[in-house]
């Protein structure tokens, strides 16, 4: 999709009004919600978890067509032993508690990343919880799972690279839009708004090829305090952006 024909799809259900087609978000700040209210880090998961279902009802009730969210970058291994367990474990357990949750709200989930470094117990439950609901139409959550976008082009350029090897394709002819067919989100429409909370003001190898013109959103506020309110507010500030894409 061209960055014209994603501003023609942006316009909302509200006369008017500019809806984006597609969200993605970085949810940041839980470790700091806990530490600022003497809680350990595990309970920061949780309220960010909390979070996460605020956001995504949010997302359907506003009528956006996408939510990507950023839930586990393969940077994030990097966290202590512990850690990694209590967010495996959230995973699990909301992963088990929302499921009748996304079938109810039709909600199409899609998982991008290497999620298989879970172990095979969790991926059998996301892929089942995948196949459960894919046949949803109202809203499709994205969940980045040790996802990293430089690891996803690199691998867009291996697979061009061996169908040029083998003749199926031309050098010359590998463009953009050959790059973005062999990207995870492929099947998914441009991004339009990206947003970051914490206060951090970096992208974190988070969907660059994506978000090359997509809006950046940046905010104070924590991800567990993360609300309906903040959701609707963030859609208008994107509504009242003109979106150029490199013209006047």
């Amino acid at each position: 999709m061209t960055p014209a024909a994603a501003l023609e799809g942006a316009k909302g259900l509200d006369a008017g009004r500019t809806v984006p087609r597609h969200v993605a978000i970085i949810m940041d700040g839980n470790g700091r919600w806990a530490k600022q209210r003497g809680l350990p880090r595990v309970a920061g998961h949780r309220a960010g978890a909390e979070a996460v279902r605020r956001a995504l009802q949010a997302a359907a009730d506003q009528g956006v067509e996408v939510l990507t969210i950023y839930a586990f970058s393969s940077e994030n291994w990097r966290r202590s032993t512990e850690e990694i367990s209590d967010l495996t474990a959230l995973m699990r357990f909301y992963l088990e508690r929302e499921l009748k949750t996304l079938e109810k709200e039709r909600v199409r989930l899609k998982l991008i990343g290497d999620y298989s470094a879970f172990g095979p117990e969790l991926v059998e439950k996301l892929e089942r919880a995948v196949e459960r609901t894919a046949a949803n139409t109202r809203l499709t959550l994205v969940i980045a799972l040790n996802y990293g976008s430089r690891a996803e082009i690199a691998a867009a350029a291996r697979t061009l690279a061996v169908k040029a090897a083998a003749g199926e394709i031309e050098p010359k002819d590998i463009d953009e839009e050959s790059v973005a067919a062999e990207l995870q989100t492929r099947d998914l429409p441009e991004l339009d708004l990206l947003i970051r909370t914490s206060g951090e003001l970096r992208l974190s190898n988070f969907l660059l090829w994506q978000a090359a013109y997509a809006e950046l959103l940046f905010l104070d506020i924590l991800w567990p305090d993360f609300d309906e309110k903040t959701f609707a507010d963030a859609l208008e500030r994107f509504a009242q952006r003109q979106r150029r894409f490199g013209g006047r």
